[in-house]
């Protein structure tokens, strides 16, 4: 069972917790921490990230670093569910285009719990850009 939990501390503000115990903080506002919606697509980019990167060193391919974006459109109404997200992948090293591809929709298709969950509400799409260096 996983678990997980958040404890109110002032204002908007938050501390959430995961199974490993490392705090989070959270702010509605914004100010001293990533609003929940936020930490969604950050959760989103690490998943697919951590992904891509064990794909890719499986297939021994020269991966030398990678970034992960996310540009999203919430819903006009509440509960403002995210409608669209665009994810944008910067792939660094002599990565062959077809390993990439082939990582990115491993991970969006089949090992991303993130990206499965997000797809019953969103439209998720993305981009591949390789930096052969």
């Amino acid at each position: 069972m996983i678990h997980a939990s958040a404890t109110w501390k002032q204002q908007c503000q938050f501390e959430g917790k995961g199974n490993g115990g490392i705090p989070v903080a959270m702010d509605g506002d914004g100010k001293t921490g990533n609003s929940p919606a936020d930490l969604v697509l950050i959760a989103l980019c690490g998943c697919t990230a951590y992904d891509v990167v064990s794909i890719l060193q499986k297939k021994r391919e020269p991966l030398t670093g990678l970034e992960v974006s996310a540009e999203a459109e919430k819903a006009a109404d509440a509960p403002r569910v995210y409608v669209s997200i665009k994810l944008l992948y910067r792939i660094s090293g002599k990565v062959a285009r077809k390993a990439a591809e082939d990582a990115v929709r491993l991970s969006e298709e089949k090992y991303c719990s993130v990206s499965a969950m997000l797809s019953k509400t969103a439209r998720i799409t993305y981009e591949i850009q390789l930096d052969s260096q």
